[in-house]
């Protein structure tokens, strides 16, 4: 007789700007399993503050997978927690958005704001490395919004959410391809006018370590192992040191090739291959602005703060 299968009390879902992401958890807070899609909901529209016709079904496309494996794994409608970011917490459209999205998978967004989404971005990395005692400076680049956050294993310190995300600043500044030089001038230029709230805090608490969260932090590091190691690191590591030289070398590279150049580059992947050429220019300028002396990555990021959620979200703020 064959048995019944396991049930699973829980679900998380983060509607990133670029990607979503869905992590499947035991009744001991494991992850039995997780997937990610691209679903590019900014594309074309994020400037404007709507979610286009064409991103709203890429995103029903990819929730109807992941509320197929919702499915499969028998996690109840009212344990699946799928929450929105930037684009969809900043869409004139939000509300019929999120209507299709209920109409169309059965999953019921829940728009968290700026503030949260940097709580839980540090609850998340905390999950993956220890800070230290001493202030660090953590940065989440989504397509987006970008999360700064200053804290150390105990608390955080300062944060802040900026509109500032990879998918705004290629449709704004990456008119060529390679990059040119004028755009990186004029990124710099708005990175000092829109980022004054974090160089102020940056002096209060002086941070000397960068954590990088996610994204094109991953890609950064899967580089630096292919170019040192010939190889990619290990599924199971979460945390990483990634020395400046490497991050240097990469910049140069980065910014100086064309999208199938960067695409030859052993450890690139589709899914960074153009917004991995911005989110560099703004970590270079912090590099340049603040007094780092060693970066850090963390695989972990919002979903993982989700995934440890043991209160109510409203809770984060």
């Amino acid at each position: 007789m064959q048995s019944n299968p396991k049930k699973y009390p829980r679900a998380v879902i983060d509607l990133g700007t670029n990607t979503f992401h869905l992590l499947i958890l035991d009744d001991t807070n494991q992850v039995v399993f997780q997937l990610s899609e691209a679903a590019k909901i900014g594309m074309a529209g994020i400037n404007q503050g709507i979610i286009t016709d064409q991103a709203t079904m890429r995103a029903v496309e990819v929730l109807r997978k992941f509320s197929a494996k919702i499915a499969e794994h028998q996690v109840d409608a009212t344990n699946v927690l799928a929450v929105g970011t930037s684009a969809v917490r900043n869409a004139g459209n939000q509300s019929a958005f999120c209507a299709a999205i209920l109409a169309a998978t059965g999953i019921k967004i829940e728009v968290i704001t700026g503030q949260q989404e940097a709580a839980l971005i540090y609850e998340g990395v905390r999950c993956a490395l220890k800070i230290g005692t001493e202030p660090a400076l953590i940065i989440d680049i989504g397509g987006g919004s970008v999360e700064c956050i200053i804290g150390n294993d105990e608390r955080i310190f300062w944060k802040q959410s900026f509109e500032i995300g990879g998918q705004r600043l290629l449709e704004r500044y990456m008119a060529t391809d390679p990059i040119s030089e004028s755009a990186v001038r004029k990124m710099n230029d708005y990175f000092r006018e829109v980022l004054l709230p974090l160089h102020n805090a940056y002096h209060q608490y002086a941070p000397t370590t960068l954590i990088g969260s996610s994204g094109s932090f991953d890609t950064l590091v899967d580089l630096y192992f292919m170019h040192q190691r010939g190889c990619l690191p290990d599924p199971e590591m979460v945390s990483f040191d990634l020395p400046l030289d490497e991050f240097n070398r990469s910049y140069a590279q980065l910014i100086a090739q064309n999208r199938s150049e960067r695409m030859s580059m052993p450890g690139m992947i589709e899914l960074r291959v153009e917004m991995i050429v911005v989110a560099v220019v703004l970590v270079k300028y912090m590099l340049a602005n603040y007094n780092i002396t060693n970066i850090r990555v963390s695989s972990f990021a919002l979903k993982e703060g989700l995934a440890a959620l043991n209160e109510p979200l409203s809770n984060f703020s």
